[in-house]
């Protein structure tokens, strides 16, 4: 696969960001930073499938090409465009170009809740677009603006006593450019805090405190202040899953977690995460991971002792 080459305009833009990515995120991995909510990430070759909740967040990549998989949807997206998140999704993420030569490259800014929507509120910024609900996750145009102020961002790394002051106003400048500039109607629409989609994150939040236990959907309809019939409509528009899907899916995500963190065996961490049948747990690991869970867990224990250090 290959990356689709850029628009001409934005390549020098493109060029200094991957130079201060690759410069501050000297090695493979995962890289937190001296600026809350901003990480790094460096790949020097594709990866495996990686399932995680992908929290709030806009990701831009300054090289290389990364996947993300959203129930049955796929989102590709290079240097072309960037990825914003508005709720939390049960993801598989997996950069599908990358080498040593042109390591993929990715500058990650973690968003606080409704901090879009506040935004666009402050800037009297519209969304004249259909008030269908649409995916909490979208891809959105790249432009100069936005390059430049993000590779600023990067920037304030080198002068660490500036962070404190600067970063902010440079923060709310890069959400400004993501929201205001051409082609961004979609990403103004998912910022859009309509009373159906704060019932929607409402009920993520309560999937995540509560998904051990045994979902009954007229429950969680009543927690968060709407009908079943509406709630599985509206979750599913966001999320692309129903409320009992995303609900496996952390379910599965946490007993992988288990078993690789703390060596639980299969069984007990299928009880621990609301499985009563250990047939029905594996058959669903498997399902969800491509492998039994003793399997699984065994190639990823090999691929960890194998990766090189996040650092």
């Amino acid at each position: 696969m290959t990356t689709a080459r850029p628009d001409s305009a934005l390549a020098p833009h493109l060029s200094e960001l991957a130079t201060l990515l690759e410069r501050h995120a000297p090695t493979d991995g995962i890289h937190t930073t001296a600026i809350p909510r901003m990480v790094l990430i460096r790949a020097s070759k594709p990866t495996t499938p990686l399932h995680a909740l992908h929290e709030p967040a806009l990701c831009i990549v300054a090289r290389g090409r990364k996947q993300v998989m959203l129930g049955e949807e796929l989102y590709v997206y290079g240097p072309d465009q960037c990825l914003v998140a508005s709720v939390d999704l049960p993801v598989t993420g997996q950069v599908v170009e990358a080498s040593p030569a042109a390591p993929y490259l990715c500058f990650r800014l973690d968003l606080e809740p409704g901090q879009l929507g506040s935004l666009m509120m402050e800037a009297e910024l519209e969304s004249s677009g259909p008030t269908d609900m649409v995916r909490g996750l979208a891809l959105g145009p790249v432009g100069a603006p936005l390059l430049d102020a993000t590779a600023r961002l990067v920037r304030l790394l080198d002068t660490p006593r500036d962070i404190p002051v600067l970063a902010p106003l440079v923060i709310r400048e890069i959400l400004y450019r993501l929201l205001s500039g051409e082609n961004s109607e979609r990403l103004r629409r998912i910022a859009v805090a309509d009373s159906r989609r704060e019932s929607v994150t409402r009920a993520i939040h309560w999937l995540k405190e509560h998904y051990a236990a045994p979902l009954r959907i007229e429950r969680l309809a009543r927690a968060v202040h709407m009908s079943p019939s509406a709630l599985h409509h509206h979750f599913k528009s966001v999320t692309a899953m129903s409320p009992l899907q995303y609900q496996k899916q952390l379910r599965l995500q946490e007993a992988r977690r288990l078993m690789l963190a703390q060596a639980m065996d299969a069984a007990m961490a299928g009880h621990s995460v609301g499985y009563e049948s250990p047939s029905q747990f594996s058959r669903e690991y498997s399902r969800l991971f491509g492998a039994p869970p003793s399997r699984d867990i065994a190639r990823l224990r090999k691929t960890l002792v194998s990766a090189p250090s996040a650092s």
